[in-house]
């Protein structure tokens, strides 16, 4: 939600999602004003680069999910102390398969979505690494039908 076309893309998926049963949810979602607008558009989540206090106490008035972006151990930290168990490990192109492993000792309950930078080819080490999900963003654009069946096969029974 990062300029005015955002908040008319996210309406439109909204709607066009409801169609399908699919949820949709917004990012970058960077204060409060900008969570209740995402979720007055009908987004079912929200997710941010970064952690803000602020943006996580809006959403337990909004009633809905938030996903923090985490980094650090101490990032990690207060989120847990926020009480978001699921976090986004952003960008994990950046922090590499070794993050997971090194925080999931002192972090066990934390389940992490590894975004920023993930893609066809490097989502597999992501998840056998312990992300619990990875976010595929602009790099399904360049991922074949088969390549994306693929992943989600192998995905499921690494599960």
């Amino acid at each position: 939600m990062t300029g005015p076309e955002g908040w008319e893309a996210l309406a439109a998926a909204v709607i066009h999602g409801r169609r399908r049963g699919i949820v949709v949810g917004a990012g970058t979602i960077l204060n409060p004003r900008d969570a209740e607008r995402a979720v007055e558009l009908g987004a079912a989540f929200t997710v941010s680069p970064g952690i803000d206090e602020d943006v996580v106490q809006s959403h337990g008035v909004l009633g809905v999910p938030h996903l923090p972006g985490v980094a650090t151990a101490s990032e990690v930290g207060l989120a847990l102390a926020l009480g978001l168990r699921w976090q986004k490990a952003y960008p994990a192109s950046l922090l590499e398969t070794g993050w997971f492993r090194a925080l999931a000792s002192p972090f066990p309950q934390v389940r992490w979505v590894a975004t920023g930078g993930v893609d066809i080819n490097n989502a597999r080490p992501f998840h056998g690494a312990g992300a619990a999900a990875v976010a595929l963003g602009s790099s399904l654009a360049n991922a074949s039908p088969l390549e994306l069946r693929a992943l989600l096969d192998d995905l499921q029974e690494q599960t």
